[in-house]
């Protein structure tokens, strides 16, 4: 990957520097077109004696007009050839400003001959895809606002509504009973998702892997499965662990939280009855944890987009959740440098982290 990155570097280094020759080379031809004209308007001043021969004492006023001749010629030249060079930064800077003043519809595309250039090819690229990124968050955070104001309101109205009932009382013990379930359930509903939002943003302005130590990675996910006992066991969920004891270098309660996340995640949409199952393998300096299970599939075009913050595969919303789960394994994978994918076929979902076993290793 590395040595892919320094032929990349290496390439793009190339394409910058014959970009550079180019306008080097527009430069030579302004003053060169300046001088020229420059000789010729002396030239022919001389031929139809205008001015004095070379040979007598006019020559330094010869030399002075023919400069002063090449330096409006070459301000002339240069003023109708910069802007060449200069019509794609204006166009650069236009759409920086439109991004700017949140216009992310905006694409960049130069004309020929400056838009076949390999940099001008990826400044176009590099720029289109900042602004469909941009786009796509603006988008996201737009559904988040609306969908997570819905989510919050829900479990609130509820809540309120059994606490009105039970402020009513002549209920039966029964129906106390269930109502206080009832507001139990909202109540955790909503911590799950305020904290999961906070935690989001936590590893987010994280940049250095903190407070690792070693830990008995098996015993961690069996006591995150433990946890999810009340979601699985009411649907009736098969699982199947399949692992030994392993060992891994991180941080514990980092780590927890993706296998709190995927578990859910699992069981979440796994119908009634289906199974759900945690895979360890373990190679000479990684080691690798699948949480997988049954039910639907997610659609191919979606599998890339899962992973971005408030996003939902499941548009209807009807499934709990906020859209930061996944985004949250992902940045916790990425602070311990290991990585993250997800196959969704025949009937199967899996999640696969792989992570180093050793977080003080150096890397060579």
């Amino acid at each position: 990957m590395k040595k892919i990155r320094r032929k990349e570097k290496k390439k793009n280094r190339k394409h910058r520097f014959s970009l550079t020759l180019l306008f080097a080379a527009l430069v030579f031809v302004v003053l060169l077109s300046a001088l020229a004209i420059g000789a010729v308007a002396v030239y022919l001043l001389v031929y139809f004696e205008v001015i004095a021969n070379y040979e007598d004492t006019s020559v330094p006023y010869v030399i002075l007009f023919m400069a002063l001749i090449s330096v409006v010629m070459g301000a002339i030249i240069a003023g109708f050839l910069s802007m060449i060079p200069l019509k794609p930064v204006n166009k650069w800077i236009n759409g920086m400003n439109r991004l700017a003043s949140g216009d992310f519809k905006v694409r960049m595309s130069f004309g020929k001959p400056l838009g076949s250039h390999p940099t001008f090819v990826e400044l176009t690229d590099s720029f289109n895809t900042l602004a469909e990124e941009l786009q796509n968050t603006e988008m996201l955070r737009s559904d988040f606002i609306n969908n997570f104001s819905h989510d919050f309101k829900t479990p609130i109205v509820s809540i309120a509504g059994f606490a009105k009932l039970l402020k009513r009382g002549n209920l039966t013990q029964e129906e106390q009973l269930q109502y206080l379930n009832a507001i139990e359930e909202e109540s955790m509903r909503l911590s799950y998702m305020a904290t999961n939002v906070l935690n989001l943003t936590k590893v987010e302005n994280q940049a250095i892997l903190s407070e690792v130590s070693r830990f008995n990675l098996s015993e961690q996910i069996r006591s995150s499965v433990l946890l999810l006992e009340d979601k699985w066991s009411r649907k009736n969920i098969e699982l199947h662990l399949d692992f030994d004891e392993y060992f891994i270098e991180a941080n514990e309660e980092l780590l927890k939280q993706i296998w709190i996340n995927l578990l859910d995640n699992a069981v979440k949409f796994v119908p009634n009855g289906g199974a759900v199952g945690v895979e360890i393998r373990e190679s000479e300096s990684e080691i690798s944890v699948s949480v997988s299970n049954t039910g639907s599939e997610i659609p191919p075009d979606k599998l890339g987009r899962i992973w971005n913050k408030f996003y939902q595969a499941d548009e209807s919303h009807s499934s709990e959740g906020n859209g930061v789960g996944l985004a949250i394994v992902k940045r916790i994978v990425e602070l311990h440098r290991g990585s993250v994918s997800v196959s969704s076929e025949s009937g199967v979902t899996a999640f696969t982290v792989e992570l180093p076993k050793n977080q003080f290793r150096e890397d060579k």
